[in-house]
């Protein structure tokens, strides 16, 4: 090189050139090829894509889950009990004497069908958030059942007053066993739904808890309409298949 002489440089400084690497925010070099701290946008780039706070999680229902799981094991059980009750039935044993059954079993029937009425409102009302309304379904439901409870009760009295014991008659121990099993289960659910009054008896403005009522109230409507088709069905069964 002579002085007085400018040759030109054919590279840039390579400080330009890093500096030009990583201020892309495609990650990408200008070969085409990804720069070696441009992967996620570089020191410089944006916000890591892949962070927690672009990801969507939902929390699972835990109440759908159990009540499923419950609702499996009722059927089993129920299921159960009345194939027991046909193979008996059809046995043709002298001591299978069948009656009439109490005209209460209707009443209980009637009543049973209002609170599958009102809890269907009240998990409506639930959804919508329209806490006033709920709250006054969800305790009519409650009253519903303890009064099925109730008329269930007179039932089992009526037939002690007619002289039908569980021994000694095959088809007054099925129907004694039957409906006090299935008066135990509406039991539970009145118990359920006393929770969900207590969780929801305030109103809230909170996203999360409103969901979780919302859950509490899907999971026991499914609960409370599956013991009242389980009702008709232990019903055709003790008034048709004698």
């Amino acid at each position: 090189m002579d002085l007085g002489t400018i040759e030109p440089l054919t590279n840039p400084p390579s400080g330009r050139k890093k500096l030009r690497r990583v201020s892309g925010g495609s990650g990408r070099g200008f070969g085409g090829g990804n720069g070696g701290n441009g992967g996620n946008g570089g020191d410089l780039g944006g916000p890591d894509q892949h962070g927690p706070e672009n990801e969507s999680y939902e929390k699972p229902d835990k109440s759908r889950v159990v009540t499923w799981f419950v609702l499996l094991v009722v059927l089993m059980t129920f299921g159960g009990m009345m194939g027991a009750y046909v193979v008996v039935a059809t046995n043709g044993a002298a001591e299978w004497q069948p009656f009439h059954l109490p005209r209460q079993l209707w009443v209980s029937t009637i009543v049973l069908a209002l609170s599958s009425v009102t809890i269907q409102l009240a998990k409506n009302a639930i959804d919508r958030e329209e806490h006033k309304k709920a709250k006054n379904l969800l305790i009519a439901t409650t009253v519903l059942g303890a009064v099925f409870i109730s008329s269930q009760m007179i039932a089992w009295l009526e037939l002690v007053s007619r002289g039908f014991y569980m021994h000694g008659n095959p088809f007054a121990g099925f129907f004694y066993i039957l409906t006090a099993a299935h008066a135990v289960h509406v039991l539970g659910g009145v118990i359920a739904l006393g929770a969900i009054q207590i969780r929801a008896w305030h109103p809230s403005m909170d996203d999360i808890e409103l969901e979780h009522r919302k859950n509490l109230a899907r999971s026991v409507s499914y609960y409370w309409h599956f013991l009242g088709l389980l009702w008709l069905a232990l019903l055709g069964l003790l008034a048709f298949w004698k």
